[in-house]
């Protein structure tokens, strides 16, 4: 399975770099830099089905700085009532480098993630991604841990936004994971890593809409639902996550965005 998993890896790198070939060749105007800053407020911090928060609202502030494609991305999860302290608790800070482009048929994305984290090892992934320009625009995402948590994360997604009004659009979106990892797991809870993991993993719907407000505001409520997708993931997800006892979440919140 580990050897298929490379293979489409393989090809969706191949697939993005001739995409990347076939480019547009010239801007119709120069393109200036942008940036982005947003803080998000959600009922809880669900990551890859995990559940990592419990009974808390979770602050979720991000940066990016945008230039010709190249991208720099620092988002960072405060736990307003973290549960091993019951006290806030910034726990979380992650770096994203990337480049992003597009060609007549599919938008594409290479980058490096660093996980800063305070309760486990930091780690490192690269990832790839393309969307398809297309009806449901079908997007494949993924992602290749090489340092504390090795393996491959794999997922593909659909979306569809309805306009409700004018510049008031509904954003819709479905997604499965899937996950090899290379090390042994516990699947029984006994605290001991002794199953290997290569399964369908999680899943996840989502709805928002992006409320404008003025030239550079916006203001985004947003719903998801994340649950697991097969018997191993149910008790990964359950013996990985804080609480135990859950595989399946709603939650929500809104974010507060400026772009300029």
């Amino acid at each position: 399975m580990k050897k298929q998993m490379v293979k489409i890896s393989s090809l969706a790198l191949a697939g993005i770099i001739f995409s990347g070939f076939t480019a547009a060749s010239a801007l119709a105007e120069e393109e200036k830099p942008s940036a982005e800053l947003s803080v998000s407020a959600l009922s809880q911090y669900i990551w890859r089905g995990y559940e990592l928060s419990q009974d808390s609202i979770v602050l979720q502030p991000s940066m990016t700085i945008a230039y010709k494609g190249f991208g720099f991305n620092l988002w960072g999860n405060l736990d307003t009532d973290h549960y091993d302290t019951d006290t806030s608790e910034f726990n979380e800070t992650d770096l994203t480098l990337s480049y992003d482009g597009s060609s007549s048929f599919a938008d594409y994305g290479v980058g490096y993630i660093y996980y800063s984290l305070d309760s486990a090892d930091d780690t490192q992934e690269w990832y790839v991604t393309s969307t398809l320009k297309t009806l449901m625009s079908p997007t494949l995402s993924i992602y290749w841990d090489t340092d504390n948590y090795q393996g491959l994360y794999v997922t593909l997604g659909i979306s569809h936004s309805i306009e409700i009004s004018e510049g008031y659009v509904l954003d819709l979106g479905a997604q499965v994971g899937y996950y090899d990892l290379d090390d042994d797991v516990d699947l029984d809870g006994d605290g001991i890593a002794d199953d290997s993991y290569s399964d369908f993993h999680d899943g996840l719907l989502s709805a928002s809409m992006t409320l404008p407000i003025g030239k550079y505001f916006a203001v985004t409520p947003e719903l998801y639902y994340s649950f697991s997708l097969s018997s191993d993931a149910e008790d990964l997800i359950e013996n990985e996550s804080v609480d135990g006892n859950d595989s399946d979440f709603v939650y929500g919140g809104v974010t507060l965005s400026m772009a300029f």
